[in-house]
């Protein structure tokens, strides 16, 4: 029986991370307690969320940096894991002709992620770059993009290529997209799966406000507190009780989105479905040492809960609940990719 595929329309950047003993103010000039380069993203995060949480960790010797080989599945995603894949994962994206884009690649190949899907810019197009500043204490992290080759994906290439299946390479039984490429390429992908029944998974980062025809028929709104408050319209502070959260996801649900999940840090995580499945589902425990990848993690692991899944047969409660424990399991460690854990790792 044919896994399900999972495909993720989005960014694909090289970390700059350095970790400071507390945030820079304004002037300020800090040195640095560590410095890391390493694959990022918050498409690629994802897509690799979703490659390592679908497959058991692979035996020694492992380099999530290699690709596999073609016995493996080169490209097409083969290898990077253990065997017993519960989803084919596809990455579709952009990179630069150069050093970081190969790189970019490679790792994605490396665990397990089918690259067919990941074009390179026209020259000019350097590959994105995200600046991540790390406040080592906390595990709190403040973030500078410049997304480079991530702006060169167009959004005809739905419009014009004739639909989901011609953009994407074919046709998945759930889209993930973030707000990292161009956001007319995103509200045309939205457009298309609508018309051809493909559910959606939207995690608005970095926020801004959607235009109401994009939040019909969306299968799963993944949002911080902070989007929803751009997206829903509101104060931050009406997301500290229980019933702004209410309030504010219900708003979503009449604009057309099936199920709302609001991730609320150390709070936990709030959801809301069209059905009337509601509540607030508390945090895991976790000593935290860097909060990059955590929401990516969540989206990657809750895909893999709704990938197929229609209505009452997705239990919405259950796949926050894993979501958590693998976000939890990501905050333990430094940064993005890497920190990401292998289904058996949950197990």
């Amino acid at each position: 029986m044919a896994v399900p595929i999972l495909t993720v329309l989005g960014s694909l950047n090289m970390d700059l991370v350095a970790y400071v003993p507390h945030h820079p103010l304004p002037g300020e000039t800090l040195t640095a307690d560590a410095f890391a380069t390493s694959p990022g993203g918050k498409g690629a995060n994802q897509a690799v969320a979703c490659a390592k949480l679908s497959r058991a960790r692979p035996p020694p010797p492992y380099s999530s940096s290699s690709s596999p080989s073609p016995q493996q599945g080169g490209s097409s995603g083969g290898g990077g894991g253990g065997g017993g894949e519960t989803a084919h994962v596809v990455m579709v994206g952009c990179v630069g002709a150069d050093a970081h884009g190969a790189q970019l690649r490679a790792n994605l190949a490396g665990y397990g992620v089918d690259v067919d899907g990941v074009g390179e810019a026209a020259a000019g197009r350097a590959t994105g770059v995200a600046l991540i500043i790390v406040d080592a204490p906390t595990g709190e992290n403040r973030i500078v993009l410049s997304p480079g080759a991530n702006h060169a994906l167009p959004e005809g290439m739905f419009r014009d290529a004739g639909g989901l299946a011609a953009g994407l390479g074919r046709r998945p039984d759930l889209l993930i997209m973030q707000l990292e490429i161009p956001f007319g390429t995103v509200l045309a992908a939205l457009a298309a799966a609508r018309e051809e029944g493909v559910d959606v998974l939207l995690n608005p980062a970095p926020a801004r406000r959607l235009p109401d025809e994009a939040y019909v028929g969306l299968a799963h709104l993944v949002v911080n507190e902070t989007e929803a408050a751009i997206l829903g319209e509101v104060e931050e502070s009406v997301l500290d009780e229980e019933e702004g959260l209410e309030r504010v996801s219900a708003r979503f649900l009449e604009k057309g989105v099936k199920n709302v999940i609001v991730t609320l840090g150390g709070r936990g995580v709030y959801f809301m479905s069209e059905d009337g499945r509601k509540g607030l589902v508390p945090a895991e425990k976790a000593k935290v040492v860097d909060t990059t990848g955590a929401g990516d993690t969540f989206v990657g692991r809750y895909a893999l809960d709704a990938v197929g899944k229609k209505g009452a047969e997705f239990d919405i409660e259950a796949a926050v609940r894993k979501a958590n424990k693998a976000a939890a399991k990501t905050v333990e460690r430094a940064g993005a990719q890497d920190s990401i854990p292998w289904r058996d790792e949950l197990e």
